[in-house]
Protein backbone atom coordinates (compact mmCIF):
# COMPACT_ATOMS: atom_id res chain seq x y z
CA UNK A 1 0.00 0.00 0.00
CA UNK A 2 1.04 3.59 -0.42
CA UNK A 3 1.89 5.27 2.90
CA UNK A 4 -0.95 7.68 2.18
CA UNK A 5 -3.35 5.10 0.73
CA UNK A 6 -6.05 2.90 2.13
CA UNK A 7 -5.81 0.41 4.96
CA UNK A 8 -3.39 -2.39 4.10
CA UNK A 9 -4.63 -5.89 3.42
CA UNK A 10 -5.83 -7.81 6.43
CA UNK A 11 -3.52 -10.67 7.32
CA UNK A 12 -5.32 -13.79 8.51
CA UNK A 13 -3.35 -16.34 10.48
CA UNK A 14 -3.92 -19.90 9.35
CA UNK A 15 -6.92 -20.79 11.52
CA UNK A 16 -7.36 -24.04 13.34
CA UNK A 17 -9.93 -26.16 11.51
CA UNK A 18 -13.42 -26.13 12.96
CA UNK A 19 -13.06 -29.80 13.90
CA UNK A 20 -9.95 -28.92 15.94
CA UNK A 21 -11.74 -26.04 17.63
CA UNK A 22 -14.75 -28.23 18.39
CA UNK A 23 -12.49 -30.86 19.97
CA UNK A 24 -11.01 -28.15 22.19
CA UNK A 25 -14.48 -26.97 23.24
CA UNK A 26 -15.69 -30.52 23.96
CA UNK A 27 -12.53 -31.33 25.91
CA UNK A 28 -13.25 -28.38 28.21
CA UNK A 29 -16.90 -29.32 28.67
CA UNK A 30 -15.95 -32.91 29.51
CA UNK A 31 -13.55 -31.94 32.32
CA UNK A 32 -14.63 -32.71 35.86
CA UNK A 33 -14.87 -28.95 36.33
CA UNK A 34 -16.38 -27.82 33.04
CA UNK A 35 -14.68 -24.87 31.37
CA UNK A 36 -14.58 -22.84 28.18
CA UNK A 37 -11.74 -20.68 26.90
CA UNK A 38 -12.67 -16.99 27.21
CA UNK A 39 -11.58 -16.39 23.61
CA UNK A 40 -15.03 -17.75 22.66
CA UNK A 41 -16.61 -14.64 24.17
CA UNK A 42 -15.43 -12.66 21.18
CA UNK A 43 -17.77 -13.01 18.28
CA UNK A 44 -19.08 -9.68 16.95
CA UNK A 45 -21.76 -9.33 19.63
CA UNK A 46 -19.35 -10.35 22.38
CA UNK A 47 -16.84 -7.70 21.31
CA UNK A 48 -19.55 -5.04 21.39
CA UNK A 49 -20.72 -6.16 24.82
CA UNK A 50 -17.18 -5.96 26.17
CA UNK A 51 -16.94 -2.37 24.91
CA UNK A 52 -20.14 -1.67 26.89
CA UNK A 53 -18.69 -3.32 30.01
CA UNK A 54 -15.80 -0.87 29.86
CA UNK A 55 -18.28 2.01 30.16
CA UNK A 56 -20.12 0.67 33.23
CA UNK A 57 -19.67 2.73 36.42
CA UNK A 58 -18.60 -0.31 38.47
CA UNK A 59 -15.90 -1.26 35.98
CA UNK A 60 -13.11 0.99 37.27
CA UNK A 61 -10.37 -0.71 35.21
CA UNK A 62 -10.84 1.11 31.90
CA UNK A 63 -11.30 4.67 33.17
CA UNK A 64 -8.41 4.25 35.64
CA UNK A 65 -6.04 2.92 32.98
CA UNK A 66 -7.11 5.60 30.49
CA UNK A 67 -6.29 8.30 33.05
CA UNK A 68 -2.85 6.75 33.61
CA UNK A 69 -2.14 6.56 29.88
CA UNK A 70 -3.26 10.12 29.22
CA UNK A 71 -1.00 11.38 31.99
CA UNK A 72 2.11 9.35 31.16
CA UNK A 73 2.11 8.41 27.46
CA UNK A 74 2.96 11.81 25.92
CA UNK A 75 6.34 12.13 27.64
CA UNK A 76 7.05 8.43 27.16
CA UNK A 77 6.26 8.64 23.43
CA UNK A 78 8.61 11.58 22.98
CA UNK A 79 11.42 9.57 24.56
CA UNK A 80 10.57 6.61 22.34
CA UNK A 81 11.38 8.71 19.27
CA UNK A 82 10.26 8.63 15.67
CA UNK A 83 9.10 5.79 13.42
CA UNK A 84 8.03 3.18 15.99
CA UNK A 85 6.10 0.09 14.98
CA UNK A 86 3.17 -0.58 17.34
CA UNK A 87 1.81 -4.13 17.78
CA UNK A 88 -1.34 -4.58 19.85
CA UNK A 89 -2.38 -8.17 20.68
CA UNK A 90 -6.07 -8.45 21.48
CA UNK A 91 -6.71 -4.96 20.12
CA UNK A 92 -10.55 -5.02 20.22
CA UNK A 93 -11.86 -1.58 19.27
CA UNK A 94 -8.36 -0.06 19.68
CA UNK A 95 -9.87 2.69 21.85
CA UNK A 96 -6.82 3.14 24.10
CA UNK A 97 -4.56 2.97 21.06
CA UNK A 98 -5.77 6.41 20.01
CA UNK A 99 -4.16 7.89 23.14
CA UNK A 100 -0.88 6.26 22.12
CA UNK A 101 -1.07 7.17 18.43
CA UNK A 102 -1.89 10.79 19.29
CA UNK A 103 1.29 10.91 21.37
CA UNK A 104 3.74 9.06 19.08
CA UNK A 105 6.10 10.89 16.74
CA UNK A 106 5.40 9.76 13.15
CA UNK A 107 4.77 6.07 13.90
CA UNK A 108 5.79 3.70 11.09
CA UNK A 109 2.78 1.37 11.34
CA UNK A 110 0.16 -0.08 13.64
CA UNK A 111 -0.49 -3.84 13.79
CA UNK A 112 -3.73 -4.72 15.62
CA UNK A 113 -4.22 -8.44 16.34
CA UNK A 114 -7.66 -9.75 17.23
CA UNK A 115 -9.66 -12.96 16.99
CA UNK A 116 -12.91 -11.25 15.86
CA UNK A 117 -12.55 -10.39 12.15
CA UNK A 118 -15.65 -8.20 11.90
CA UNK A 119 -14.72 -6.12 14.92
CA UNK A 120 -11.11 -5.87 13.74
CA UNK A 121 -12.11 -4.76 10.24
CA UNK A 122 -14.31 -1.96 11.60
CA UNK A 123 -11.66 -0.80 14.06
CA UNK A 124 -8.97 -0.75 11.33
CA UNK A 125 -11.13 1.31 8.99
CA UNK A 126 -12.00 3.76 11.79
CA UNK A 127 -8.32 4.17 12.68
CA UNK A 128 -7.35 4.80 9.08
CA UNK A 129 -9.98 7.52 8.81
CA UNK A 130 -8.57 9.20 11.91
CA UNK A 131 -4.90 8.69 10.91
CA UNK A 132 -4.87 8.69 7.09
CA UNK A 133 -1.07 8.75 6.88
CA UNK A 134 -0.68 5.75 9.19
CA UNK A 135 -0.11 2.28 7.76
CA UNK A 136 -2.57 -0.05 9.49
CA UNK A 137 -1.86 -3.78 9.17
CA UNK A 138 -4.60 -5.80 10.92
CA UNK A 139 -3.99 -9.47 11.74
CA UNK A 140 -6.89 -11.85 12.42
CA UNK A 141 -5.44 -14.36 14.89
CA UNK A 142 -5.56 -15.76 18.40
CA UNK A 143 -2.76 -13.72 19.97
CA UNK A 144 -1.97 -16.49 22.48
CA UNK A 145 -0.81 -18.66 19.58
CA UNK A 146 1.71 -18.13 16.82
CA UNK A 147 0.96 -15.79 13.93
CA UNK A 148 2.85 -13.98 11.22
CA UNK A 149 3.57 -10.27 11.60
CA UNK A 150 2.99 -8.38 8.34
CA UNK A 151 5.76 -6.34 6.76
CA UNK A 152 4.82 -2.72 6.15
CA UNK A 153 6.20 -0.40 3.53
CA UNK A 154 7.87 1.95 5.99
CA UNK A 155 11.02 1.08 7.94
CA UNK A 156 10.71 1.26 11.73
CA UNK A 157 13.35 2.12 14.30
CA UNK A 158 11.95 0.13 17.20
CA UNK A 159 8.87 -1.86 18.21
CA UNK A 160 6.40 -1.25 20.99
CA UNK A 161 4.07 -4.09 21.99
CA UNK A 162 1.01 -2.44 23.53
CA UNK A 163 -1.08 -4.71 25.75
CA UNK A 164 -3.44 -2.61 27.88
CA UNK A 165 -6.62 -3.65 29.64
CA UNK A 166 -5.37 -6.21 32.19
CA UNK A 167 -5.89 -9.05 29.71
CA UNK A 168 -2.70 -10.53 31.15
CA UNK A 169 -4.82 -11.35 34.20
CA UNK A 170 -7.10 -13.64 32.16
CA UNK A 171 -4.26 -16.13 31.78
CA UNK A 172 -2.96 -18.58 34.34
CA UNK A 173 0.35 -17.23 35.72
CA UNK A 174 2.51 -19.71 33.76
CA UNK A 175 0.62 -18.88 30.56
CA UNK A 176 1.03 -15.17 31.31
CA UNK A 177 4.79 -15.62 31.60
CA UNK A 178 4.87 -17.41 28.24
CA UNK A 179 2.88 -14.61 26.62
CA UNK A 180 5.15 -11.94 28.15
CA UNK A 181 8.16 -13.80 26.74
CA UNK A 182 6.51 -13.94 23.30
CA UNK A 183 5.77 -10.21 23.42
CA UNK A 184 9.37 -9.59 24.42
CA UNK A 185 10.51 -11.45 21.31
CA UNK A 186 8.13 -9.35 19.19
CA UNK A 187 9.53 -6.15 20.70
CA UNK A 188 13.14 -7.20 20.13
CA UNK A 189 16.33 -6.04 21.76
CA UNK A 190 15.62 -2.30 21.73
CA UNK A 191 11.85 -2.52 21.94
CA UNK A 192 9.34 -1.94 24.70
CA UNK A 193 6.41 -3.93 26.07
CA UNK A 194 3.63 -1.89 27.74
CA UNK A 195 1.27 -4.06 29.81
CA UNK A 196 -1.79 -3.10 31.82
CA UNK A 197 -2.29 -5.15 34.99
CA UNK A 198 -4.96 -4.85 37.65
CA UNK A 199 -3.89 -4.82 41.31
CA UNK A 200 -5.36 -6.51 44.37
CA UNK A 201 -7.85 -4.45 46.34
CA UNK A 202 -11.02 -4.70 48.42
CA UNK A 203 -12.89 -7.83 47.19
CA UNK A 204 -16.16 -5.89 47.29
CA UNK A 205 -14.81 -3.47 44.68
CA UNK A 206 -13.58 -6.37 42.55
CA UNK A 207 -16.82 -8.34 42.70
CA UNK A 208 -18.88 -5.24 41.90
CA UNK A 209 -16.81 -4.64 38.75
CA UNK A 210 -17.83 -8.05 37.38
CA UNK A 211 -21.46 -7.89 38.51
CA UNK A 212 -22.56 -4.52 37.14
CA UNK A 213 -26.10 -3.39 37.95
CA UNK A 214 -27.03 -3.07 34.27
CA UNK A 215 -26.26 -6.75 33.69
CA UNK A 216 -23.87 -6.13 30.80
CA UNK A 217 -21.21 -8.50 32.14
CA UNK A 218 -23.88 -11.16 32.65
CA UNK A 219 -24.99 -10.73 29.01
CA UNK A 220 -21.36 -10.92 27.89
CA UNK A 221 -20.82 -14.13 29.85
CA UNK A 222 -24.02 -15.75 28.55
CA UNK A 223 -23.17 -14.74 24.97
CA UNK A 224 -20.49 -17.44 24.91
CA UNK A 225 -23.34 -19.98 24.77
CA UNK A 226 -25.06 -18.15 21.91
CA UNK A 227 -21.73 -18.09 20.07
CA UNK A 228 -21.36 -21.87 20.44
CA UNK A 229 -24.96 -22.39 19.31
CA UNK A 230 -24.35 -20.38 16.16
CA UNK A 231 -20.89 -21.74 15.42
CA UNK A 232 -21.40 -25.44 16.14
CA UNK A 233 -25.17 -25.94 16.00
CA UNK A 234 -25.32 -26.48 19.77
CA UNK A 235 -28.60 -26.16 21.66
CA UNK A 236 -27.58 -24.34 24.83
CA UNK A 237 -30.54 -22.53 26.39
CA UNK A 238 -28.97 -19.31 27.78
CA UNK A 239 -32.06 -18.80 29.96
CA UNK A 240 -31.20 -22.05 31.77
CA UNK A 241 -27.84 -20.64 32.97
CA UNK A 242 -27.02 -17.78 35.32
CA UNK A 243 -23.98 -15.50 35.45
CA UNK A 244 -21.83 -15.79 38.58
CA UNK A 245 -18.63 -13.87 39.36
CA UNK A 246 -16.82 -14.01 42.70
CA UNK A 247 -13.45 -13.38 44.32
CA UNK A 248 -11.30 -16.48 44.94
CA UNK A 249 -8.86 -15.28 47.62
CA UNK A 250 -6.67 -18.37 47.56
CA UNK A 251 -6.00 -18.07 43.80
CA UNK A 252 -6.00 -14.26 43.82
CA UNK A 253 -8.57 -13.91 41.05
CA UNK A 254 -12.13 -13.16 40.10
CA UNK A 255 -13.74 -16.25 38.59
CA UNK A 256 -16.64 -16.04 36.13
CA UNK A 257 -18.98 -18.99 35.79
CA UNK A 258 -22.24 -19.91 34.11
CA UNK A 259 -24.37 -21.92 36.54
CA UNK A 260 -26.94 -24.42 35.32
CA UNK A 261 -30.36 -23.74 36.84
CA UNK A 262 -31.57 -27.30 36.36
CA UNK A 263 -30.56 -30.76 35.24
CA UNK A 264 -30.15 -30.63 31.48
CA UNK A 265 -28.37 -32.23 28.55
CA UNK A 266 -26.88 -30.09 25.78
CA UNK A 267 -26.07 -31.30 22.28
CA UNK A 268 -22.99 -29.88 20.57
CA UNK A 269 -21.10 -31.25 17.59
CA UNK A 270 -22.79 -34.64 17.83
CA UNK A 271 -21.91 -34.98 21.52
CA UNK A 272 -24.25 -34.76 24.50
CA UNK A 273 -23.08 -32.97 27.64
CA UNK A 274 -24.97 -33.48 30.90
CA UNK A 275 -25.29 -30.69 33.48
CA UNK A 276 -26.45 -31.26 37.03
CA UNK A 277 -28.43 -28.54 38.77
CA UNK A 278 -26.02 -25.84 40.08
CA UNK A 279 -23.12 -27.26 38.03
CA UNK A 280 -21.12 -24.51 36.37
CA UNK A 281 -18.99 -23.78 33.34
CA UNK A 282 -15.89 -21.81 34.30
CA UNK A 283 -15.57 -19.19 31.57
CA UNK A 284 -12.90 -16.75 32.74
CA UNK A 285 -10.32 -15.95 35.40
CA UNK A 286 -9.23 -12.38 36.13
CA UNK A 287 -6.08 -12.49 38.24
CA UNK A 288 -5.25 -9.48 40.39
CA UNK A 289 -1.61 -9.03 41.25
CA UNK A 290 0.73 -7.49 43.76
CA UNK A 291 3.55 -5.39 42.22
CA UNK A 292 6.17 -7.90 43.41
CA UNK A 293 4.35 -10.71 41.60
CA UNK A 294 4.35 -8.75 38.33
CA UNK A 295 8.07 -8.04 38.67
CA UNK A 296 8.77 -11.74 39.25
CA UNK A 297 6.69 -12.72 36.20
CA UNK A 298 8.59 -10.25 34.03
CA UNK A 299 11.89 -11.68 35.25
CA UNK A 300 10.74 -15.22 34.42
CA UNK A 301 9.91 -13.98 30.90
CA UNK A 302 13.45 -12.54 30.51
CA UNK A 303 12.09 -8.99 30.75
CA UNK A 304 12.98 -6.21 33.14
CA UNK A 305 10.67 -3.60 34.63
CA UNK A 306 11.84 -0.16 33.50
CA UNK A 307 8.98 1.73 35.10
CA UNK A 308 5.56 1.26 36.71
CA UNK A 309 2.77 3.79 36.21
CA UNK A 310 0.09 3.92 38.91
CA UNK A 311 -3.06 5.93 39.55
CA UNK A 312 -3.15 7.96 42.81
CA UNK A 313 -5.24 5.28 44.58
CA UNK A 314 -2.97 2.46 43.30
CA UNK A 315 -5.89 0.54 41.85
CA UNK A 316 -4.22 -0.26 38.54
CA UNK A 317 -0.74 -0.45 37.07
CA UNK A 318 0.87 -0.07 33.65
CA UNK A 319 4.14 -1.96 33.44
CA UNK A 320 6.91 -0.69 31.14
CA UNK A 321 9.11 -3.66 30.21
CA UNK A 322 12.13 -4.31 28.03
CA UNK A 323 14.37 -7.27 27.22
CA UNK A 324 16.63 -8.10 30.15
Amino acid sequence: MSPHGAVARIVRAAPAGESTVLREVLAGLRESRKRLDPKYFYDERGSKLFDRICRQPEYYLTRTEVAILKARLPAFARNLGYHARVIEPGSGSSAKTRILLDALLAPACYVPVDISPTHLDKAAVALHKRYPALEVLPVVADFTGSFELPLGERPFDRTMVFFPGSTIGNLEPKEAVRLLAAMGRMAGRYGTVVVGADLRKDPRVLESAYNDAAGVTAAFNLNILAHLNKRFGADFDPDAFAHCAYWNPRAGRIEMHLVSGREQTVSIGGARIFFARDESIWTESCHKYEPAQLKAMARQASLKVDDVWLDPEKKFSVQILSCA
